[in-house]
């Protein structure tokens, strides 16, 4: 494989890396939010930001730890068969689901942007009582599906250096 892929595959997983390993902690600060939350619906007056910056956490968690999740190899897979198959096989078939992977990812991100620009556009807020903007979120959402496609290049040309008894892990 020329040089240039082995330095994306490294800069790539790099990259995933840390923004994966920032995102885990993204949950510590929705455990806080949430326990806020139970305490001033309890003891004070509710707080009325609480379950949307609950749920914009947590999107925020699944979509930069996605790309993270496809490096560490821990998606889910049907395992009926593939684990009975060869090194070889198998990089064979993950070269040929990578690439329905990355075009679905490649539809998300064209609905994601436009949902996006609309968002930035018209100023779309989100409905109830606290109305927060909805582009940041929406900008979360096409940074995490970037990262993904980008992660699953990566998986991309390492299946195919395994096809040609390379290694670029």
């Amino acid at each position: 494989m020329p040089n240039w892929t082995r330095t994306f595959v490294q800069y790539i997983d790099a990259v995933n890396y840390r923004i994966g390993r920032f995102a885990m902690y993204l949950l510590f600060v929705l455990m806080g939010v949430m326990l806020w939350s139970s305490f001033a619906r309890s003891a004070l007056t509710p707080a009325i930001w609480t379950d949307e910056t609950g749920q914009f956490l947590l999107l925020g968690y699944f979509m930069l730890g996605g790309a993270y999740s496809l490096q560490l190899d821990s998606a889910v897979r049907m395992d009926l068969f593939y684990s009975r198959w060869s090194d070889r096989t198998k990089a064979l078939v993950d070269v040929i689901t990578i690439i329905a992977l990355i075009f679905y990812l490649g539809v998300l991100l064209y609905g994601a942007v436009e949902s996006t620009a609309y968002a930035i556009e018209y100023g779309e807020k989100r409905r109830g009582l606290w109305q927060p903007y909805m582009w940041p979120v929406k900008v979360v959402m096409c940074v995490g599906i970037v990262m993904m496609i980008l992660q699953c290049t990566s998986i991309f040309f390492k299946d195919l250096a395994k096809l040609r008894g390379e290694d670029l892990s």
